[in-house]
């Protein structure tokens, strides 16, 4: 079996394998994505194909929708290439159920797929964003592909060009999707510039509000150099006609795995090669992922949207919205996956699932979640804190079926920290009703990552620490102290410990700075006493 139109016509044999196809004409769809575009999505990766292009396919398989989505990739051109015009813009999704059962369904509700560093591409987009059918434009570009500015605040160089030369050939992500945006004022500007909704669907808080300063910025730039007229900085501000939703996603999409690879051979499926790009992508004709799922979209359009509710999506208002993401980020499941990771890593763990066979682990992120976050939990009343919870720890973080791993959830550690646990840490300072010294496993694991920043495991072997921007400075910071040395190490830690950009808190202030330092004194004893110490605190 192949991943083709051509071959999609065989049903018999995709049926046997138990693969379920597109059930609409996808040849009407595209035509009518043609001739009526309603949605362009920007970021062509593996959370997309599986969740709001399979959104959207469940709609058109209803007959509620009639159009498909026209797919624009700005960051890595090689997804378009590689993954999507060699099989028709057609994915395999791969369901990996806890209960060991696999649903596997061929989306086909991409009609087009585009990249917009290619010239013919970009002409063809700002076609799209100049019909007047077009609804919305989603993202799922990642936190940085919203940033403007390197490390030191300067303009990044490609940014720096696009103000200077304006829209005409911008090289920059947001600088071409300004002047699309661009397009779509001056086509309307009789009536102050056609309607549209610019959703960010990235896991990054208030991600609609960074979408909107970046856009702003660029037109701010344009109008100060005459590039475009200030209707159109009127028209970016004016929420009635551009809005910027503010949303929710929750999805794990690791990278293809081999043994779904061979799964899918097993069954007869022969497109299964996976590839790096140029730019470090791993991608593959499939994408293996996990049942759960959650989207909440602030109900923001002002030019309509997809009946996306009818597939499961939740709207609401932007308040809700932002209860629902610190529900999840800072107590339901961010802090408990970052303590398996970190807990991970030191333990030579390489998959979350076999973290959950452990009861000194399970233990840890039980009182984390149940007993020292959910008496804070923001509760946003259109999804229970305490089931969201509980469907982590005993269906997703055990399926042994999904891929993903401890090293993967390390990265960018210090940019997660103030977010997974600084806030509880100020809710609780915050509280005339709760104690912050009665928090006892969150100091350990800010204790465990200080440990795991030395890379070194708890046999006492090297290993890779997952990237980090802070990594260079805070191992630099920590390298007077080696595995088996006796403590007091308030000297090296102070500096660190009381810094309010990694943890929220200065913890010295907030009156965990010794606590965090007496366990680190335990979990550095030598080989062994991380497990030691871990089973010392959860037993």
């Amino acid at each position: 079996m192949r991943l083709n139109n051509r071959e999609l016509s065989n049903k018999a044999q995709w049926e046997k394998a138990g693969v379920e196809l597109p059930g609409f004409d996808r040849e009407a769809m595209i035509a009518a994505t043609k001739a009526t575009p309603e949605w362009v999505h920007f970021g062509a990766g593996n959370i997309f194909r599986v969740f709001p292009a399979a959104l959207l396919q469940t709609l058109l398989e209803r007959g509620i929708e009639k159009t498909g989505i026209i797919v624009a990739e700005g960051y890595d051109g090689e997804i378009i290439d590689r993954v999507f015009l060699p099989y028709d813009n057609l994915t395999m999704a791969v369901t990996l159920k806890a209960d060991g059962t696999i649903e596997k369904r061929i989306i086909g509700s991409v009609a087009e797929a585009l990249r917009i560093d290619k010239y013919e591409d970009f002409d063809a987009l700002k076609k799209v964003f100049r019909s007047k059918s077009l609804k919305m434009a989603s993202f799922t570009i990642t936190e940085k592909g919203y940033s403007l500015t390197g490390r030191g605040g300067e303009p990044l160089a490609d940014v720096s060009i696009d103000f200077r030369n304006g829209p005409g050939a911008p090289a920059s992500y947001i600088g071409r999707l300004t002047a699309l945006v661009l397009e779509r004022y001056n086509e309307g500007k009789d009536s102050g510039g056609l309607p549209l909704a610019l959703v960010s669907m990235d896991n990054c808080s208030h991600n609609g509000d960074k979408l909107f300063a970046a856009v702003e910025t660029f037109a701010i730039k344009w109008t100060e150099k005459g590039y475009a007229d200030k209707g159109f900085l009127d028209y970016i501000r004016d929420k009635s006609k551009v809005s910027f939703p503010w949303s929710m996603i929750d999805k794990i999409t690791p990278r293809p795995d081999e043994g779904v690879k061979k799964m899918l051979e097993n069954a007869g499926f022969t497109d299964t090669e996976g590839q790096i790009t140029a730019k470090n992508t791993y991608i593959a004709p499939f994408v293996n992922a996990e049942e759960a799922q959650y989207l909440v979209i602030e109900d923001s359009f002002p030019a309509g949207r997809p009946a996306l509710e009818k597939a499961g999506v939740l709207f609401a208002d932007r308040e809700t919205v932002d209860k629902v993401e610190k529900m999840k980020v800072c107590t339901c499941l961010n802090p408990l996956h970052t303590s398996l990771a970190v807990f991970g890593c030191l333990l030579g763990y390489t998959k979350i699932s076999d973290e959950m066979k452990d009861p000194n682990l399970v233990k840890l992120i039980e009182i984390i979640g149940y007993k020292e976050g959910l008496p804070v939990v923001v509760d946003p009343l259109i999804l229970s804190p305490k089931k969201f919870i509980d469907e982590v720890l005993k269906i997703r973080l055990p399926n042994p079926f999904m891929p993903d791993t401890p090293q993967r959830i390390a990265t960018d550690s210090s940019l997660k920290i103030p977010i997974r646990f600084g806030e509880t840490i100020k809710a609780y300072l915050a509280s005339s009703a709760l104690n912050v010294a009665d928090l006892k496993r969150i100091p350990l694991v800010l204790a465990a990552w200080i440990r795991y920043l030395l890379g070194v495991d708890d046999a006492g072997a090297d290993f890779d620490v997952s990237p980090d921007p802070h990594f260079d400075a805070l191992s630099q910071a920590l390298s007077p102290i080696k595995l088996g040395q006796k403590g007091p190490f308030h000297a090296v830690l102070e500096p660190i410990l009381s810094n309010e950009r990694i943890f929220a808190v200065n913890l010295y202030e907030a009156g965990l700075g010794n606590q965090v330092e007496k366990y680190f004194e335990e979990l550095i004893a030598g080989p062994g006493a991380v497990a030691a110490t871990l089973k010392k605190y959860t037993s």
